[in-house]
């Protein structure tokens, strides 16, 4: 029995400034930090295990260790049932390009995050790959604001979860965008089959690791 995901859209579920999650299938928790890795914008960095942590304990860290919170990416780590999770921690907004190159080789790789105090504001956004191909992707307001109002990716797979959102009664103007953003969670969790343990990701101890950040990427031919 898991929690599911819709929890994700209780205020702060995670840690102030929002949520930055990702589910992998076919993956250790190890393969999927070396993923990871490769996948932040513009800088090297190392994945460093720091031992076991809560949430609050990790940034306590973060921030005695590192002279701030939120000048390095952590990560939480763990398992349910077939998926295996990251939960990051600091200063993750804008950190991680897209991860579908991430899917190689047969994984399945899904990311949930919401800039939670982004002034924009940013809608909460969904992305889930397979073998290196994007299978949908949407914002989780199904509105103009943040790219498309649609399920973008797959013909075969992107239509079947808009009609179910459709089916949802999404969008809808009417309701308060965190009804509209649980809903939305709920449709995906139910479709893709995805567990996500709320108690030991707000109150338990995980092991964890921290991406500690070196020198910028060389340019690209």
């Amino acid at each position: 029995m898991t929690d599911g995901t819709t929890w994700l859209a209780e205020p702060q579920s995670i840690a102030f400034g929002g949520y930055y999650v990702v589910l992998a299938r076919g993956l250790t928790p190890d393969e999927l930090v070396g993923r990871l890795v490769e996948s932040v914008n513009g800088w090297t960095c190392k994945a460093v295990a720091v031992g076991n942590h809560t949430g609050d304990g990790l940034l306590e860290f973060m921030d005695d260790t590192y002279g701030g919170c939120y000048v390095e990416i952590g990560l939480r780590l763990g398992r349910a049932g077939d998926w295996t999770y990251a939960v990051a921690y600091g200063g993750w907004q804008g950190e991680f390009g897209s991860l579908t190159p991430l899917s190689r080789d047969g994984a399945h790789i899904c990311v949930l995050q919401f800039e939670e105090e982004n002034g924009e504001p940013v809608p909460p956004l969904f992305e889930y790959a397979h073998d290196g191909r994007l299978l949908s992707a949407c914002n989780l307001h199904l509105d103009g604001s943040w790219g498309s109002e649609e399920v973008e990716g797959d013909p075969a797979t992107a239509p079947r979860l808009q009609e179910l959102l459709t089916a949802a009664g999404l969008p809808d103007e009417e309701l308060d965008d965190r009804e509209v953003h649980r809903t939305a969670l709920g449709v995906i969790e139910r479709f893709f089959g995805l567990s996500l343990p709320k108690e030991e990701i707000v109150h338990g101890a995980l092991p964890a690791v921290v991406l500690e950040s070196g020198f910028p990427k060389p340019a690209r031919d």
